[in-house]
Formats: C-alpha cells, structure tokens, sequence
C-alpha cells in the first residue's frame, strides 16, 4: 500500500497542479487570440505562395530551357531553319492584330 501523504505534500500538489494549468490556460490564450491567429494564417498563405512560385519558376525555366534547345544549337549558334518561320508567324500574328485595331475605328 501506499504512504500516506501530509498535508504540506498535498498542498504541494495543489500548488503544482495549479501552476500547470495556469501556463496551459496562458498557452491556450495565445493560440485563440485574434492576433496569433491572423498571423498563422499570414505564414500559411506566405509559404503557399512561395511554393507556388517556386513551382512556376522552374516550370517556366524549364519551357525557356526547351524552347531555347529548338531555337539555338549546342555551340550557341541559331538555328536559322526554325527562328525565320517563327518571326515570320510572329510578324504575321502582329501584323493581324493592328489591322483588327484599325477595323473597330
């Protein structure tokens, strides 16, 4: 069986019980105030966005990377045979747009 506990013990144990639930009363205050709140939500959607960015980032480095391959050899050098046609459609799909524009006027 277990001793029997004096009274300055108990207290004791009171005292401490109560100091743990005051700092878990304080710990539980901070995390439902609006301010703490607000801020976590500000760091999630600070992280998405980066991540998010961090995706396009690379998802456009990669389609430079390869349009660049199509358009340029190994030594640097353009590749004539494919940058003409794509000035040329690029020319034509400007060329197609000021018309447009000078139609609705």
């Amino acid at each position: 069986m277990s001793e029997a506990r004096t009274p300055a013990q108990i207290e004791a144990d009171i005292a401490r019980r109560r100091q743990d639930l005051a700092v878990t009363l304080d710990e539980i205050g901070v995390r439902l105030h609006p301010k703490t709140i607000i801020d976590d939500a500000k760091a999630k959607t600070a992280e998405a966005v980066d991540r998010t960015a961090g995706r396009a980032y690379v998802a456009i480095n990669r389609a430079v990377s390869d349009v660049r391959g199509q358009l340029v050899s190994e030594d640097g050098a353009p590749r004539l045979e494919r940058i003409v046609p794509v000035a040329m459609i690029g020319v034509a799909v400007v060329g197609l747009l000021v018309l447009r524009g000078k139609r609705r006027r």
